[in-house]
């Protein structure tokens, strides 16, 4: 089993204090009782976090933390003693910062941004602000695809973001208009994997793009749907409650699926047709 990730496991026994989950190598962690559910029983799996609790002893949890090993987030501080801080990310044991991996002082109640790390010496889990170390090259083409955004501090030239958890990005100024908070998780487009392996990226999609999603949006719905009352006379307002989409997009769509041969026009609705 391993730190700092989700494991599935086997319940091998249940026992006054929780159940005792074992790996494919017999290896036993407790899954305390205030954890267990009624669902749960001798020989069926289940999906657990792996850390150390405070005697230092393996432990699992059903709790979901704020980041998992590699992953980045940012963590208020609930104390800071002799040792370094702790942070909570989201369990009953807030996780240790030690005063090494700090890169300047910290202070209650503020949120910075942390890795979770993995100590092979000491065999426990930590975080730390040294982020940029443990981003990964981009080496896939992600040009135009819909990412995972994390958003981090602002720049001269824009607002540098996580991707998908593991890259390095920027959305440069002139590409957003509304105010942003460290720490908010968004979604986003890359428009360029950069040869450095960071990524060049924006909120919205590209036009074509967009209009291309937009056209699978509305063929999906009338797949379901097989008609919908709306034409180019529609009302905006209509359109935008009917299909998420502005009416420029939606005749737009609408366009590219007449060419395609994938619906019928008529004068009050469009008919989806049968392949």
């Amino acid at each position: 089993m391993q730190l700092g990730v989700f494991n599935k496991l086997k319940i091998n026994r249940l026992t006054l204090v929780g159940a005792f989950l074992e790996d494919i190598q017999g290896n036993e962690v407790l899954l305390p009782k205030k954890y267990l559910s009624d669902a749960m029983e001798v020989d069926s799996e289940v999906s657990v976090f792996i850390m150390k609790d405070s005697e230092n002893r393996i432990v699992a949890t059903t709790e979901t933390p704020h980041l998992l090993l590699g992953g980045f987030a940012y963590l208020r501080i609930a104390e800071i003693n002799p040792f370094g801080a702790f942070a909570d990310w989201g369990l009953d044991k807030d996780l240790f910062i030690p005063f090494r991996e700090q890169i300047y002082k910290l202070f209650i109640d503020e949120k910075y941004l942390f890795v979770l790390k993995y100590d092979h010496e000491t065999d426990r889990l930590f975080g730390s602000m040294k982020v940029k170390k443990s981003f990964e090259f981009c080496d896939e083409e992600l040009t135009g695809l819909e990412v995972d955004l994390l958003i981090c501090e602002q720049t001269e030239l824009g607002i540098n973001v996580i991707v998908n958890n593991k890259y390095s990005g920027l959305i440069y100024t002139q590409d957003f208009n509304k105010p942003l908070e460290r720490g908010e998780r968004s979604k986003g487009y890359v428009t360029k994997v950069r040869e450095d392996g960071k990524l060049d990226v924006r909120f919205e999609p590209t036009t074509f793009e967009k209009y291309d999603m937009a056209s699978e949006e509305l063929l999906e719905k009338l797949r379901k749907e097989k008609v919908l009352f709306l034409t180019d006379r529609s009302n905006p307002e209509d359109i935008r409650e009917q299909l998420g989409m502005s009416k420029k997009t939606f005749k737009q769509a609408v366009g590219k699926l007449y060419r395609h041969r994938k619906i019928n026009l008529c004068s009050d609705r469009i008919e989806f047709i049968e392949q």
